[in-house]
C-alpha cells in the first residue's frame, strides 16, 4: 500500500511539474470611474443622489494549449450589484484561438462574446448608446444571455461569422452544477461583411435570434436584424433595424429603427446624435405606439482620463403613449 501511494505521488508531481511549465504570467489593467447622473419625465426614477462610482479589475493571460491558444478573463467591478450575482464577476470567460480552424469561447458571465448579444448595437456614439438610461433602455436586439453561454467564430475573406447558443437558469454555474431550471435553448447566427473592397469604410450586417420556450404559455421569441456603418474621414453614420417576436401570449411584437451620426473633432474630442424609433404593435383592436428616443453624446480625451457625457429623451416612453423620460450623464474615466 505504502509503495502504491509513493507511485501516485510521484505520479502527481511529475503532473504538476508538466502543467506549470504551460503556465502563463497573468496581467491586471483597471478602470476607475465617477458619474453624475439625473433623471426625470414621467416615465422615470427620481434622481435621489447623483454621485456614483466604480473601479473594475481585470485579471487576463493567455498560453498555447497545443491546438490554439487559450485565454481566460475575469473582471471585478465595485459597482456591481452583487446582491444579484452569485458569482461575484461582472464578466468571466475563456476562449479557444485555432486560429483558420476559428474561435470557441465559452461565456459564463457578463462577456458578450459572439451572437447577437455582441453585435445589438454597433451604431457609431461618442459615448453610450442612444438608448442608454431611457425608454426601455434597450436596442431590442436580445441576443443569448452571457449565461454559460457556448460561442463559436470564424472569418472568410469579407465574411464573418458569429454563433452563440445557451441555456436558460443561473449564470457562472459551478463546475459539475446544474445552474437551476431549463427554461429555454436561445440561438444566434450573426454574419457580418466588410465591405470596404467595394466602398471603403463600409461594413454591416445581418442577425437572427431564435429562442424556445419550454413554458406552457409561451411560444417561440424571434428577433432579425441588420445594420449597415459608413466612414469616410472623421465622420462616421450607420443604421440598424429589427422586428421582435417575443412570442409571449399579449406580448407587443416590435418594429425597430435607428440611425446615428459622429464626428471627431480632434484626436481627442468626438461628439454624435443618435435617434431610435420602436413601434409596439398592440393586439387586434389596440392602437399602435411609436417610443422615440433621441440622445445627444460627447467625449474628450486627454491620455489616461476621459471626460464623456450623455443627454437624451425618450417620448412614448416603453410603449405608453404620453410618458416621456429624460436622462443625463457625465463620466470622469481613468485608466490604468
Amino acid at each position: 500500500m505504502n509503495n502504491m501511494k509513493k507511485i501516485g505521488l510521484s505520479a502527481l508531481a511529475g503532473s504538476l511539474v508538466a502543467f506549470s511549465a504551460n503556465a502563463v504570467e497573468m496581467s491586471v489593467s483597471g478602470v476607475a470611474e465617477v458619474t453624475y447622473t439625473t433623471n426625470g419625465g414621467k416615465g422615470s426614477t427620481s434622481t435621489g443622489n447623483p454621485w456614483g462610482s466604480n473601479t473594475s479589475l481585470s485579471f487576463s493571460g493567455s498560453g498555447d494549449v497545443g491546438f490554439g491558444t487559450a485565454t481566460i478573463v475575469r473582471t471585478l467591478n465595485d459597482g456591481a450589484n452583487h446582491s444579484t450575482q452569485t458569482d461575484n464577476f461582472v464578466s468571466a470567460y475563456q476562449t479557444i484561438d485555432m486560429g483558420s480552424m476559428g474561435t470557441i469561447s465559452f461565456d459564463a458571465a457578463g462577456g458578450g462574446l459572439e451572437g447577437v448579444t455582441a453585435y445589438d448595437d454597433l451604431l457609431p456614439t461618442a459615448y453610450e448608446e442612444v438608448w442608454n438610461g431611457v425608454g426601455s433602455g434597450t436596442s431590442y436586439n436580445a441576443g443569448a444571455a452571457s449565461n454559460d453561454t457556448l460561442g463559436y467564430s470564424n472569418s472568410f475573406g469579407a465574411l464573418g461569422i458569429s454563433l452563440a447558443t445557451s441555456k436558460g437558469g443561473t449564470r457562472a454555474s459551478a463546475d459539475g452544477g446544474n445552474g437551476g431550471a431549463i427554461t429555454g435553448t436561445s440561438k444566434d447566427v450573426v454574419i457580418t461583411f466588410d465591405g470596404s473592397a467595394l466602398i471603403d469604410g463600409l461594413s454591416g450586417g445581418v442577425m437572427q435570434h431564435t429562442k424556445s420556450m419550454t413554458a406552457a404559455a409561451s411560444d417561440d421569441d424571434e428577433i432579425h436584424g441588420v445594420w449597415l456603418n459608413y466612414t469616410t474621414g472623421p465622420i462616421s453614420v450607420g443604421a440598424r433595424g429589427s422586428s421582435v417576436d417575443s412570442g409571449t401570449a399579449g406580448a407587443a411584437t416590435k418594429d425597430v429603427e435607428a440611425y446615428s451620426i459622429a464626428f471627431n473633432v480632434n484626436d481627442n474630442m468626438s461628439i454624435s446624435l443618435a435617434t431610435q424609433d420602436v413601434e409596439f404593435d398592440k393586439t387586434a383592436g389596440g392602437t399602435n405606439v411609436t417610443e422615440t428616443i433621441d440622445a445627444i453624446n460627447a467625449s474628450y480625451t486627454m491620455g489616461a482620463a476621459s471626460v464623456r457625457a450623455t443627454m437624451s429623451e425618450a417620448s412614448d416612453d416603453a410603449g405608453v403613449a404620453g410618458s416621456d423620460d429624460e436622462h443625463m450623464e457625465i463620466s470622469l474615466v481613468l485608466s490604468f
